[in-house]
């Protein structure tokens, strides 16, 4: 009989296509998994994976499975059975994905590539490639792992590095026997844009009415994307596509080919053939220097690989005087190892203020327009009669926002509807004292300002970046200078200013505070300002230079999602998170710490042995304009009211989150907390002292007669944490041991408990329901009788009264035990019970 799938560890895999000929349990748990996930049409899965020790499924993705030997993981869905949690991780975009072992235990029993795979595993078994199986689970290690073997994988066969030649059909520059440099190794395949095109893309220089040649195109991922998009993209390489066209082109890409060149005026040459061809604009990128593999070793100013690739790192600061120094042009970083060199004047000035500038600053402008319309000024009754026009007031609008855009009045061919205008008012100038009559004069001196604050910004990074003295050729800036400026000269001077007042860091704080004010970002006073990337633009002009000074050495702020000021340090902090948008508890991916006294940084990644932490307070970084603020406040607020975290520090990492919500009966569904609906174990803990049989197997009745006691609602579990968390393990961390007499009480239990009993409003039987479907008691909660020996119960309930949240607590006397319970309603009630007529009845105590 064939094997069917295979097994590591507790968990076992298997091929879609066989799991309905797995047996129980396994079965069992993916018919509860796929009845939990149907509902996601996106899920797209080939692998599952069966965890029945923890209740457990994931639904996997591997595109390449039975076209590569070790294909990588893309997707993957997991499934908490008990909890029904649900989480998602796409891996398409990483550089080290988890990766598939024996894969012919996965194929179905007929697949043409099973024999292939079958041998490939005897040959890594053979050379002890499973013999640490640990530190084989993603791609990187397990690639590094064949080349420390003396191995190159080529499809499904190792190949000895010895007969690894270009006999075998690599293009390699051969110096001598022992050095041998295959640059098309270093080529990888894609399934989304590189990160140079993604720049280009993001920064708006290429577009689809723009023409793109690649070189350097390795396979031509690229390429394919970018022309199933609509985009006029060509490339050339000299090992995939020789005989292309080197052609002219308004954006050339040179991407991460610098690097894998050996000769230095080879490489050289390359960077000067690529920027020959750009109209417009070329992007360069490189890599950085930290990726150096551990096989690796020296050769010329770089290093070669076991695979026989070189590979020259850069520093972000040798990368930049590289490109400068070859093409005597200027490089502007667009990212860390991306650098754009501009052949067009016009969109190199217009890219730059783009880069400075408050986009939101005009939308902000009109939003006040309609708060501050001013009434019309008399006028002649012809004149006042046309102003009033749909047709004029229509022709105003339009004119006024171009007034305001431009942050000043606007020349004759700066309107596009200027027949229009001619038409209503019979000239421009007239239809502009019209659009003051009856507009707010302070947005449009405000419109200015920015405009101002813009030109200053730019001005004053382009001189801390020691640029050349440009002259100015866009035709909106030249006016934008003489109009608000009066010159060059003046405009150069006050962002000489502008720049060095950064210096001063009783400024920055007092602009970080005004920043604050202003609901932009969050304020630890006279430490940092730290706020999301996207309210930037709307920084006061010094903090703008101060952080526009840290991405002239990183690379633009659209790669990052916070960004940090250090008031006294002069350093900025850039975070890029995962999905911060879409998650409430995004968890940090990268950090770049810039060192503006030294212009240079640090680069952190979190992945593998350091875990990415969470961002804990995430609204404190955004605004009210952002995306699902609202929700992402209602999520932190019962976040804080679970007391499970220091929200004041940095977050643990996510499977740390995620674990502790779930041992306190919670879970994360998007933006919401969500009680969960499973029935645990009675051996589970319920909070840091008890397990679940502790506070239902307890009590004189249920020692006498033992019978079955367990909620059946997950609420009532849910209930039982709450009061752990909230009473019973305080009190034991303060009192030491407690004694319990009465723990959860089922309708079974209550009818042979003694005594007069009100299921009404006895909240030991928390929320469980009764036969008709409602609940016993309607206080909900849970409630537990305890005695803490050698201490006054009085004493013990002043403490609870005063630390503790609860709902209702009950003396019986100094020496016997209270009860305590711990509900939605937090009335913290308190009664004594005392003898009255033979009968003992409660009476309110405040203590």
């Amino acid at each position: 009989m064939t094997r069917l799938g295979k097994t590591v560890g507790q968990r076992h895999y298997v091929h879609s296509s066989r799991i309905d000929e797995l047996a129980p349990p396994l079965s069992e748990l993916v018919v509860r998994a796929k009845g939990i996930i149907e509902s996601r049409q996106e899920v797209t899965y080939n692998v599952v994976r069966i965890d029945p020790v923890h209740d457990e499924m994931a639904f996997l993705y591997y595109p390449q499975l039975g076209l590569e030997p070790f294909p990588t993981l893309a997707t993957s869905w997991r499934v908490h059975l008990p909890s029904k949690l649900v989480t998602h991780r796409r891996y398409d975009a990483s550089l080290n994905p988890p990766i598939l072992h024996r894969t012919e235990l996965i194929l179905p029993p007929d697949h043409p590539a099973r024999e292939r795979c079958q041998l490939l595993t005897k040959t890594c078994e053979g050379i002890g490639l499973f013999e640490n199986p640990s530190i084989i689970g993603f791609k990187r290690a397990w690639l590094e792992l064949i080349q420390q073997k003396g191995y190159v994988l080529s499809q499904f066969e190792l190949i000895p590095l010895a007969n690894a030649t270009a006999a075998d059909g690599d293009w390699a520059l051969e110096r001598d026997q022992d050095n041998v440099i295959y640059r098309h190794r270093t080529a990888l395949s894609r399934s989304n844009l590189s990160a140079p095109i993604q720049s280009l893309i993001r920064d708006g220089l290429l577009k689809e009415d723009t023409t793109l040649f690649d070189y350097g195109c390795g396979k031509g991922d690229d390429l394919a994307t970018l022309q199933a998009s609509g985009f006029s993209a060509t490339g050339w390489d000299p090992h995939f596509r020789p005989d292309a066209v080197k052609s002219l082109a308004d954006v050339v890409n040179l991407g991460f080919v610098i690097n894998v060149i050996e000769d230095k005026l080879e490489r050289v040459t390359a960077l000067e053939g690529a920027f020959a061809l750009a109209r417009q604009v070329i992007s360069v990128s490189a890599m950085l220097n930290g990726g150096e593999s551990s096989c690796a070793h020296s050769f010329a100013d770089g290093v070669v690989t076991s695979r026989r690739t070189f590979q020259k790192y850069y520093t972000q600061g040798e990368l930049q005087h590289f490109i400068e120094s070859v093409l005597e042009e200027e490089a502007y970083p667009a990212s860390p190892g991306i650098f754009y060199v501009f052949r067009d004047r016009n969109l190199e000035q217009r890219y730059l203020l783009t880069k400075s500038s408050n986009r939101s600053r005009v939308a902000r402008a009109r939003l006040a327009i309609i708060k501050h319309v001013r009434a019309p000024q008399p006028q002649k009754p012809d004149r006042q009669s046309l102003v009033e026009t749909p047709e004029a007031q229509q022709c105003m609008r339009r004119l006024w926002d171009i007034h305001l855009e431009l942050g000043r009045a606007p020349e004759v061919d700066e309107i596009d509807n200027l027949t229009e205008v001619n038409q209503i008012f019979g000239s421009l100038k007239r239809a502009l004292r019209a659009c003051l009559s009856v507009h707010d004069l302070g947005a449009l001196d405000r419109a200015a300002e920015g405009r101002r604050d813009d030109i200053l910004v730019m001005f004053a990074l382009r001189s801390f970046e020691r640029r050349r003295r440009f002259e100015i050729v866009e035709t909106r800036l030249k006016r934008d200078i003489r109009e608000l400026f009066g010159s060059m000269r003046i405009a150069e001077a006050k962002a000489h200013d502008l720049l060095f007042s950064v210096k001063d860091r009783a400024l920055i704080g007092n602009a970080c505070e005004e920043a604050s004010s202003q609901g932009l970002g969050w304020l630890e006073t006279g430490k940092s300002l730290q706020l999301h990337t996207a309210l930037v633009e709307r920084l006061p002009a010094i903090l703008r230079v101060f952080i526009g000074c840290a991405t002239a050495i990183s690379g633009d702020l659209k790669s990052f999602d916070l960004v940090k000021i250090h008031i006294e340090s002069g350093k900025v902090s850039l975070m890029s998170y995962d999905d911060f948008a879409g998650k409430a508890l995004p968890a940090l991916v990268t950090r770049i710490k810039v060192r503006l006294l030294d212009q240079d940084l640090d680069i952190f990644s979190y992945g593998g042995a350091y875990k990415p932490t969470v961002l804990f307070n995430k609204s404190r970084y955004i605004n009210e304009e952002f995306p699902r603020y609202a929700e992402q406040t209602a999520f932190e607020e019962t976040l804080s009211q679970l007391n499970a975290f220091d929200l004041s520090a940095y977050g643990p990492d996510e499977d740390s989150v995620v674990s502790k919500l779930r041992s306190l009966r919670w879970e994360i569904d998007g933006f919401r907390l969500i009680r969960r609906a499973d029935l645990p174990p009675l051996s589970d803990r319920c909070g840091a002292n008890y397990t679940f049989r502790q506070l239902v197997e307890c009590g004189e009745t249920w020692e006498q007669l033992r019978i079955e006691n367990n909620p059946r609602s997950p609420a009532s579990y849910n209930a039982l944490v709450d009061l752990a968390t909230n009473i019973l393990d305080p009190v034991i961390e303060y009192f030491g041991a407690i004694k319990l007499s009465y723990g959860f009480a089922s309708a079974a239990l209550t009818r042979k408990i003694k005594g007069r009993i009100e299921p009404a409003i006895d909240q030991h039987s928390s929320c469980e329901l009764n036969r008709a479907g409602s609940h016993i008691c309607s206080r909900l909660g849970a409630a537990v009788d305890f005695l803490v020996e050698y201490e006054d119960m009085r004493d013990v309930a002043k403490w609870i009264a005063t630390h503790c949240p609860f709902d209702r607590m009950y003396l019986y006397g100094s020496d016997k035990p209270i009860h305590v319970s711990f509900g939605p309603e937090c009335s913290r009630k308190v009664f004594e019970l005392v003898e009255h007529q033979g009968r003992r009845v409660p009476r309110a105590l405040h203590l």
